[in-house]
């Protein structure tokens, strides 16, 4: 009887003890598991890495090496035969519009950023005065004119009379002088006569008419000398038709001056373009030189101020690609144009002065324009001044 209970006791320990040895594993495990820290903490720092790990890490840096490499060698051949600059700016004509005459404006005929054609109309000024400065200059060139014909006719006379009065002139003398001798040899017969054979009278009267003779000589030589300087006289009328003539083309020239004037009235574009800096309304009293419109020119090219170490290899008709900072979308192609003659500092209102012993060496910047050729939007017209990115194809 006990023998059978311990045997039987004996087996439930034996169950118990099978159902509780997993637990005991799973706490051992932990147990270890735990300890595996505290061997790592005492493990040496300075231990060296398993050689698999020091062969991904060299593998990584070989990787970024070459990678560096690479890119620093696209960089360096990409860049190799291209200058670019972000000085540089949109430019093109700008054209200033003022008045010819004086006047209060009656009439604009455009707004701001209005695209005009050549010859249209931009303001009217008041015409009133220049319409009555034209007529009084007609009436004047008139006048002018009708003495001038008046002139002209004595002239074309004169260029018969005046030999004709000198032919008379001469004839008269001629006469004169012939009444003359008949006198003398009246005188010289009533002189030799015997005083029985004539009265007192009669030699008195041959005396008389013989003196009359020599008068009418006389007479008709002043009037030969008065009619000789026949060119003169010609040369005198033609110079009086000179003087005049030049009259009738002041008169004339007053005439077109205000016909001038009057057209001058009427501002008109001289240009294609857009109307900028508007500076004028209607009722403003408007003067000669005074500006009151800017037309921009639908021309625009690229002003680049490249360095001056980098103007070694750029030439004319080299291709370009612009970008335009406001327009990112805009791809627009050209070529170089030219290159100035000259850096930009030359140019400006006091240039620098290097031989006054101060002298700081700095790197000048020179203009050089780019036409475009190709990209641009109709409807997107670029405003001058805005920045751009030019880039140069040197090859």
């Amino acid at each position: 009887m006990d023998q059978q209970s311990e045997t039987e006791m004996s087996e439930a320990e034996l169950r118990e003890r099978d159902e509780r040895a997993p637990e005991h594993e799973v706490a051992e495990a932990a147990s270890e598991d735990r300890a595996e820290p505290d061997e790592d903490q005492a493990a040496p720092e300075d231990e060296a890495p398993p050689p698999k790990k020091k062969r991904s890490l060299l593998l990584v840096g070989l990787l970024i090496a070459a990678g560096a490499i690479a890119g620093g060698a696209y960089l360096y051949f990409s860049t190799l035969n291209i200058e670019s600059t972000d000085d540089a700016y949109t430019d093109g004509r700008a054209v200033t519009i003022a008045p010819q005459v004086s006047g209060l404006v009656v009439s604009l005929d455009v707004n701001d950023n209005q695209f005009v054609r050549k010859g249209e109309p931009l303001i009217h000024i008041d015409p009133r005065q220049y319409i009555q400065d034209r007529d009084s200059a007609e009436g004047a060139l008139q006048v002018a004119k009708a003495q001038l014909a008046g002139l002209k006719l004595g002239a074309e006379i004169a260029r018969k009379n005046f030999p004709a009065q000198l032919e008379q002139a001469k004839a008269q003398l001629a006469s004169a002088q012939a009444a003359e001798v008949r006198a003398e040899a009246d005188y010289q017969r009533q002189r030799s006569l015997p005083k029985q054979a004539t009265t007192q009278q009669e030699v008195d009267a041959a005396t008389a008419a013989l003196r009359q003779a020599q008068a009418q000589v006389a007479l008709a030589e002043a009037q030969v000398s008065v009619a000789e300087p026949v060119p003169q006289r010609i040369g005198q009328a033609d110079a009086d038709v000179g003087q005049l003539t030049g009259q009738v083309e002041q008169a004339q020239a007053k005439l077109d001056q205000a016909n001038l004037n009057l057209e001058w009235t009427v501002v008109r574009a001289p240009q294609d373009g857009w109307i900028t800096k508007r500076n004028v309304e209607v009722g403003n009293y408007v003067t000669p030189g005074q500006q009151i419109f800017s037309i921009v020119s639908p021309e625009v090219w690229v002003t680049a101020n490249f360095k001056e170490s980098q103007l070694d290899r750029i030439r004319p008709g080299q291709p370009v690609d612009i970008e335009i900072d406001a327009y990112p979308h805009l791809k627009l192609k050209g070529h170089v144009d030219s290159v100035q003659l000259g850096s930009g500092s030359k140019f400006t209102a006091f240039p620098p002065e290097n031989a006054t012993g101060n002298f700081i060496k700095i790197v000048q910047r020179v203009p050089v324009k780019i036409d475009i050729d190709s990209g641009l939007d109709p409807a997107l017209p670029l405003p001058l001044g805005i920045s751009a990115v030019p880039t140069v194809k040197l090859k």
